[in-house]
């Protein structure tokens, strides 16, 4: 079975997720939750605030530009699903944001660097319900 497993561009990533979680704990003294970022976005009651989330969502975003001056060449994103698919599984990570009182780079990043037991469990659980849900769809439907 061929994949598309790319070690030294996940290395990357990972990296630069870790040194962006660091310093905006550093800095800000902030967990550095994706969601809980975009989500303030939507208030603004705090100017200082609001700019350091801003900046966070678009140097996030920002991410296939720089590829691009750096490579000469825009990453290539092939979803092997509809995008009414991606569509219905966004609103459902969405709930699961809400219930699970954060993210994936929240709980799973620095929830467990910082040995929350409550991030533990959240990570623990979106892992195994991945993992289930790729083997049910791949292995049993075929998808």
């Amino acid at each position: 079975m061929e994949t598309e497993f790319t070690p030294w561009a996940s290395l990357g990533g990972g990296a630069l997720i870790g040194l962006a979680a660091t310093l905006l704990m550093l800095l800000h003294g902030r967990v550095f939750g994706a969601t809980g970022i975009l989500g303030g976005l939507f208030r603004f009651n705090d100017p200082a605030d609001w700019a350091v989330r801003a900046a966070l969502i678009v140097g996030m975003a920002g991410g296939p530009l720089v590829f691009w001056l750096a490579t000469g060449v825009m990453p290539v994103t092939d979803l092997p699903i509809s995008n009414l698919a991606v569509v219905i599984g966004g609103l459902i990570v969405g709930v699961g944001v809400s219930y699970g009182g954060g993210c994936t780079s929240g709980h799973g990043v620095c929830g467990l660097a910082r040995g929350s037991k409550r991030s533990m469990v959240a990570t623990a659980t979106f892992m195994t319900t991945a993992i289930l849900t790729v083997t049910i769809l791949r292995h049993v439907w075929g998808a």
